[in-house]
Parts: C-alpha cells; sequence; structure tokens
C-alpha cells in the first residue's frame, strides 16, 4: 500500500491542487446522493499472504433500479469521484481485514492470511450493503516455478495511435468490443501458461485504473490467460508533478522478484517504448528471476506512431531474448530455445 505523507512531508504543489479538487467533488458527490462503492480488481499472492487491489468510488445508485453499478464504464471512469482514506471490510472466507484506500482511491495492501492454492472468491465492503463486491485472488503454489509478466498496449492488444492520443482513445472513445488483440498473443501467453505447471500470468501496463474492468473484459473476451491486472494511479503524486510509468513497471517487477523468489518470469512486451529497457535493466539486476525476454516487433506504421527506437539495445547475457512481428513468430523462436514445447497455430 502506497506510504502517506507525514505531516512534515513537503507534497508537491499539483498534488495539494489535485486532493483539494477531490475533496471538493467529493462534498458534492455526498449531497447528491453518490455512495462511496468498491470496484474489485484480482489480486494475487502466496499461500501466506495475498495482495488486495481495488479502487474505491463515489457513484450513484440506478434510478431504475435503486442499486449501485457496479461497473463504471468508459468516460465514466475518468469523471467518478475516488473515496480517499476510506476503510473497507475485506471478507477471505469466514476471516475479515480491514484495509484504508490511498489518495486516489486506490487499494493495494497486502493481508497476511492462509489459503490454500488456486482462486479464491473474496468481498470487499465500502460500508453498507449497496457499496459492496465480489473479486478473486490468485494463491500462487509454493512448488510453481515460472510465470509470465506481460504488457498490454502494442504487446495483447493493437492500438495504432500515437502513444500521446492512446489513453484518452482508449477510454473516452474506443469500447473493448472493438479492439483487437495482436495476432497470435492469446494462443502464446496461454501455451507458454500450459507449459509450465501453475505458472501464473500478470498484466503489467502503465495504464490507470480507470480503464482496469475495461481492459479485464477485453482480455477474458479474447480468451487470454487469467491473471491479476497491476496498473498506475495517474495524475501527480506527493514528490512529482506526474506518475513515472517507467518507475511503476521497474518497482512492479522488483516487487514481483521479492514476493516470489522462487520464480522465474517470462517478460512479454514490444518494442515501441521502454519494455526492451526497463526488462533489460530487470534481467540484469536479477538475473536468477528471468526465464527469457520476448519482444514484439512492431510494424512501420505502428513504430512510426509510438515513437520506437530504431535502434535495440543489447539483450542481457545469460538471458535468452526472442523477438517477432507476432505471438506465432515469439513462440517458434521460444520453442527453437527449447522454452516450449508443442505445436502452436497462428
Amino acid at each position: 500500500m502506497p506510504v502517506k505523507p507525514t505531516p512534515n512531508t513537503r507534497i508537491h504543489r499539483l498534488a495539494r491542487v489535485e486532493d483539494w479538487f477531490v475533496a471538493q467533488r467529493a462534498r458534492i458527490s455526498v449531497k447528491t446522493g453518490h455512495v462511496p462503492t468498491v470496484i474489485g480488481f484480482r489480486g494475487f499472492g502466496t499461500t501466506e499472504r495475498v495482495r488486495i487491489l481495488a479502487r474505491i468510488l463515489f457513484v450513484h445508485p440506478d434510478p431504475s433500479t435503486r442499486k449501485v453499478r457496479k461497473v463504471v464504464r468508459g468516460w465514466r471512469a475518468f469523471t467518478s469521484v475516488p473515496v480517499v482514506n476510506h476503510k473497507v471490510r475485506v471478507t477471505i472466507g469466514e476471516r475479515s481485514f480491514t484495509v484504508v484506500s490511498d489518495r486516489g482511491g486506490v487499494i493495494d495492501t497486502e493481508i497476511e492470511v492462509a489459503l490454500a492454492p488456486g482462486w479464491h472468491d473474496i468481498e470487499m465492503h465500502a460500508g453498507d450493503d449497496s457499496g459492496w463486491t465480489q473479486a478473486e485472488v490468485l494463491v500462487v503454489p509454493p512448488t510453481t516455478r515460472v510465470g509470465i509478466v506481460s504488457d498490454i498496449d502494442d504487446t495483447v492488444m493493437v492500438t495504432y495511435l500515437p502513444r500521446l492520443f492512446l489513453a484518452a482513445w482508449n477510454t473516452f472513445v474506443l469500447d473493448e468490443n472493438a479492439r483487437r488483440p495482436v495476432p497470435g498473443m492469446p494462443v502464446l501467453l496461454n501455451k507458454i501458461a500450459a507449459n509450465y505447471e501453475d505458472a501464473p500470468t500478470v498484466y503489467l501496463s502503465t495504464g490507470p485504473w480507470n480503464v482496469a474492468p475495461t481492459l479485464e473484459r477485453f482480455l477474458s473476451r479474447h480468451m487470454y490467460p487469467k491473471g491479476p491486472l497491476l496498473l498506475t494511479d495517474w495524475g501527480a503524486t506527493p514528490e512529482r508533478a506526474f506518475r513515472s510509468g517507467r518507475e511503476h513497471k521497474s518497482s512492479s517487477l522488483e516487487r514481483l522478484a521479492r514476493d516470489f523468489p522462487d520464480v522465474k518470469w517470462v517478460l512479454v512486451g514490444d518494442d515501441g517504448q521502454h519494455d526492451e529497457t526497463i526488462y533489460g535493466k530487470f534481467a540484469q539486476d536479477f538475473p536468477d528471476h528471468v526465464l527469457a525476454v520476448a519482444i514484439r516487433r512492431l510494424s512501420t506504421p505502428e513504430a512510426v506512431l509510438a515513437g520506437a527506437r530504431l535502434k535495440h539495445p543489447t539483450p542481457t547475457p545469460g538471458v535468452p531474448w526472442v523477438y517477432g512481428h507476432n505471438g506465432a513468430e515469439l513462440a517458434e523462436q521460444l520453442r527453437y530455445l527449447g522454452l516450449l514445447g508443442g505445436t502452436l497455430r497462428h
């Protein structure tokens, strides 16, 4: 869970402005009948502790049913007001825990609880019967030795858009039904997951938590392996004017290495922005935690729009790197290295 600044900590000016603006909108939300509501995401962890992921928003009950809308879609995800520092009751089996949302309404915290390997249902309550939700957590078996970390934009989902406009288009305009998966990538990730016993799949992106429900529906619709999302909270932070996407990815990978010390990861990304650099640095710092790096090469139009570098970084010695334009080509390279068995069709 993000650390809250102490009263003596100097907070960035834009963060103070953002906090003031959110507080004003929260007062209006309460006056207009909006209620704190939990939007739950898939969590994951070990047999000793699990990481709970969710976001708390002020949501107005549907006037036709008098029930709270449990999913906030499209542009409304960005206009919704986060509920700051709000206590949420998490129920796992017969045990209950209390967690608190951060300044962006995000809950990202660990709970110490003994659970058997596999998927578990949990409930999260924002304080009354109307603001609750159900979610899932994946408990990774202690015998697991391989996992998958995959980027999203231009890796599993075709964008064809400049990075500058990507978030706005995907959030405000394009429905998940109209988005297209990268050819062969659903099969590739499923093949890797099936090739290694109990291999978890984690989707790591610089996208905001606002679009998590849309991304989950996209991944499910196109039959990608079920797994948790690790997104970020856009906007100012106590230390800087805008959150660093590269830092988010790097710190998330380092945390995976600490939380799962016996797991080696297949890192899947694209050459459009910084995946190669981030994965390369992680492989240098944590070579025992990387099984292979698989990079999707963008087409020429995609590369131009994404601002891709013309020069690729030098692969990390001792860590296999493979390149391909789609999932089938990447699978062929992994199979050639003996890291993927069976037959993969495009």
